[in-house]
């Protein structure tokens, strides 16, 4: 948990956000846009019926890789779904490659501790390891206790401090996100709950057909160099604007998703919280 009374984390667009007249709030450690000029009933409503980019490089995006991986791809899956198996209530083992799960992650007693996603790579020759993304509030115990539960036979390697996440959520952004990648492969051609790794101008992007929304967009994770002149690039878009956390917020309410701290903590289990379809 971040230290309330220490000084706030920034992210890699907090300048750019600050540029654009942003209101700037403390979330979970961090300092972060909750709305801009047009308010967050009209940004919701964008969002709705357009494209809305939303900062969320506060999220705890990591990769657990299996010390020694199995030659067979197959193989090597199974031994990391095992090992996490252990602490996840979902089916790992049973991620095609390619695919998201959202879950959570429980105590002793089945309180949750958070509520996060856990992937599985589409290259064959990255099977063997997962991709988390975590709250950023609970992301400092979620990494601890990941590792502790995998010590000596997988590595999390944290990618929050090297890249950074952002979200680009609406009806349109299907629209938008082939302009970040170059060749036959594309990000729109992913099923809702996929991801994958695609080259462009921006370099490597890990892109996910998935948010928190209730609409169709995506998740990027870009290196936190490239972040500026990513989103640069998304706002010169007719139907893109940036849009804060306060909209963010409603528009998860609106769609019946969970916040940890406020619709989950570790005193309710998924059963309580609805979220029976996460355990298998």
């Amino acid at each position: 948990m971040a230290d309330p009374t220490g000084p706030l984390e920034t992210t890699a667009l907090t300048g750019l956000w600050q540029g654009m007249g942003a209101r700037m709030v403390p979330f979970a450690g961090y300092l972060m846009p909750v709305q801009f000029a047009d308010g967050v009933m009209k940004e919701h409503q964008w969002t709705r019926t357009e494209a809305g980019l939303f900062d969320v490089a506060h999220m705890g995006p990591a990769h657990l890789t299996l010390n020694v991986r199995p030659a067979d791809p197959e193989a090597a899956h199974a031994a990391i779904a095992a090992l996490v198996e252990t602490f996840l209530p979902c089916d790992v083992a049973g991620l095609r490659p390619g695919q998201l799960r959202y879950t959570t992650l429980t105590n002793a007693e089945g309180g949750v501790l958070d509520d996060l996603f856990v992937g599985r790579p589409a290259d064959p020759d990255s099977q063997g390891s997962l991709y988390f993304v975590v709250n950023a509030g609970c992301k400092e115990a979620d990494f601890a206790l990941i590792a502790a539960a995998t010590a000596g036979k997988a590595t999390l390697t944290r990618a929050d401090r090297s890249h950074t996440l952002i979200a680009l959520q609406g009806p349109k952004a299907v629209d938008v996100i082939p302009n970040l990648v170059r060749g036959a492969a594309s990000p729109k051609k992913l099923g809702f709950m996929e991801y994958g790794v695609f080259t462009g101008p921006f370099g490597a992007l890990t892109i996910s057909r998935s948010g928190y929304t209730g609409e169709d967009g995506f998740e990027i994770l870009v290196a936190a160099d490239q972040a500026v002149s990513l989103a640069k690039l998304l706002l010169a878009h007719s139907a893109v604007k940036a849009i804060g956390l306060g909209a963010r917020d409603s528009l998860r309410l609106e769609a019946g998703l969970c916040l940890y701290g406020h619709d989950l903590d570790t005193t309710t289990s998924p059963i309580e919280a609805g979220l029976a379809w996460t355990v298998q």
